[in-house]
């Protein structure tokens, strides 16, 4: 049976000594694997890493018959209380031995009922039995320190964890299965290939042939481009982690809020003919064309005296001016207005599409002259749910060019790793400039070694235990 977790070979290395950032020499910890909702859920997971949650489990787990406790096998049974016997669930135990799980170490699963009471039951008697409550992204962690996972694989864990579309979710589990990883050890290797020539001429100068300089300079421009190459997916990256940021706005009762609510096929917003109605920013959030998207429905922007109304204005005005895309939404029966040239002027400098709302009160399609005839514009009846598709059709032209770039994405950079390579491609830059000006070959081996250390640095292969914790500590507690 393959092992638990995600589909990367298990390579035969020793296991290694947890460092203190992972609670001390091998302890074993606990945590819930699963989201707690009330009412809802049908199994909830607690999950056990360490020397001692086999015998954890055997302590507390009672499985009826001849069921053998093997590795990667599921019993069936009740979950008891060592100290007082009493019955806490019926649930199933899953068994994954070192070296063949998720961490490398022994592995225990209780899938019990859903919910919240069962799986914090079975976790305090976990407890009890000398487990220790996790840290955010420790079994992760264990997993790096172990070998299972380098650190792009972890990052790509916790960001298939947070994915928002299908896209996000193809690219994060493209980190988890090391592709990332390959390109930026391959760039490692090159570089410290070049730094042991370098480094042979300045300890063997008399002994070895003269550097090929001119050789050097082509690994150089050729890694050069490769790392540039790797640059370019870190803001594709970004905005699938992030999203598109869309905002409505428009004078009051225009018929904003029930654009979201058609578009969203709920009833976020307060619909009703009184202008002024919304009176903060309303968010919801979609999918469109594969790409998360964050909507903002704004409160109508007009000159008000309620203090309330003013504040949410305010709001309105900051929204519309850091989205990524503005939707200004006119009336079919009221054309455009001062109002809505005002409301153009603050916001023409972002993209934005010209939605053109309550087409259905009108007779054929409304004739509007708009301040730029190439505006994009679409037609809707937000009340009778028309004109959604021709929307999001607008939205994915509006961004034609991110849409390609996304969909022929392999894999992404987060922030970590892009500063991680820029900061290798300055070096290299540096490296460059170092033989152009005729520097000693010393001065080539600072910048070689700080590129390599970064590059080191995005895949763990040269880390600190801070740069760990920090990482680690934006995880979920149970992954």
């Amino acid at each position: 049976m393959k092992s638990h977790g995600h589909p990367i070979a298990d390579p035969p290395e020793a296991r290694i000594d947890l460092p203190q950032t992972a609670g001390g020499q091998g302890d074993t910890i606990a945590a819930i694997a699963t989201a707690i909702v009330p009412q809802q859920g049908s199994v909830g997971i607690v999950r056990l890493s360490g020397v001692t949650a086999l015998a954890i489990a055997k302590a507390m787990f009672r499985a009826p018959g001849q069921q053998p406790w093997e590795s990667h096998r599921i019993l069936y049974g009740f979950v008891t209380d060592p100290a007082t016997g009493h019955t806490v669930d019926e649930a199933l135990l899953l068994l994954m031995l070192a070296p063949r799980s998720y961490t490398r170490e022994d592995v225990v699963e209780f899938h019990c009922h859903g919910g919240v009471m069962a799986v914090q039951q079975v976790l305090q008697v976990c407890l009890n039995q000398g487990a220790r409550l996790a840290q955010a992204g420790e079994f992760t962690l264990r997993a790096f320190l172990n070998g299972r996972l380098d650190l792009t694989q972890a990052e790509g864990v916790a960001d298939l964890v947070a994915a928002q579309s299908t896209l996000a979710a193809r690219t994060a589990l493209a980190g988890v299965q090391g592709k990332l990883t390959q390109p930026i050890r391959a760039l490692r290797s090159r570089c410290l290939d070049m730094l042991a020539e370098v480094e042979a001429r300045i300890d063997f100068e008399d002994d070895l042939p003269p550097l090929d300089e001119e050789a050097v300079q082509q690994t150089l421009q050729a890694v050069l481009a490769e790392v540039t190459t790797l640059l370019a997916t870190a803001e594709q990256g970004e905005r699938l982690r992030t999203g598109l940021k869309v905002a409505i706005v428009g004078r009051p009762n225009v018929g904003k809020s029930s654009l979201l609510n058609a578009w969203s096929r709920t009833d976020r917003a307060i619909v009703t003919d009184l202008p002024g109605t919304t009176r903060d920013v309303v968010e919801s959030h979609l999918v469109v064309g594969g790409i998360p998207v964050q909507v903002l429905d704004t409160a109508g922007i007009r000159d008000a005296t309620d203090q309330v109304e003013q504040i949410g204005i305010e709001r309105s005005r900051r929204a519309a001016q850091a989205a990524d895309l503005v939707l200004i939404t006119l009336d079919a029966t009221a054309g455009w207005t001062e109002a809505d040239q005002a409301l153009y002027d603050l916001v023409q400098d972002r993209p934005l599409i010209v939605v053109i709302n309550k087409q259905d009160l009108v007779e054929g399609t409304a004739k509007i002259s708009l301040p730029d005839a190439t505006m994009a514009t679409v037609y809707t009846a937000a009340a009778q749910n028309q004109g959604i598709d021709a929307l999001e059709s607008a939205i994915l032209e509006a961004i034609h060019a991110d849409q390609i770039a996304l969909n022929n994405l392999e894999f992404t950079l987060n922030q970590r790793q892009a500063a991680a390579l820029t900061e290798a491609q300055l070096a290299l830059t540096q490296v460059q400039q170092t033989i152009e000006g005729q520097f000693p070959l010393d001065f080539w081996t600072i910048d070689l070694r700080t590129a390599i250390h970064a590059l080191g640095s995005i895949t763990g292969d040269d880390i600190t235990e801070s740069m760990l914790d920090e990482i680690f500590s934006r995880f979920c507690i149970g992954k």
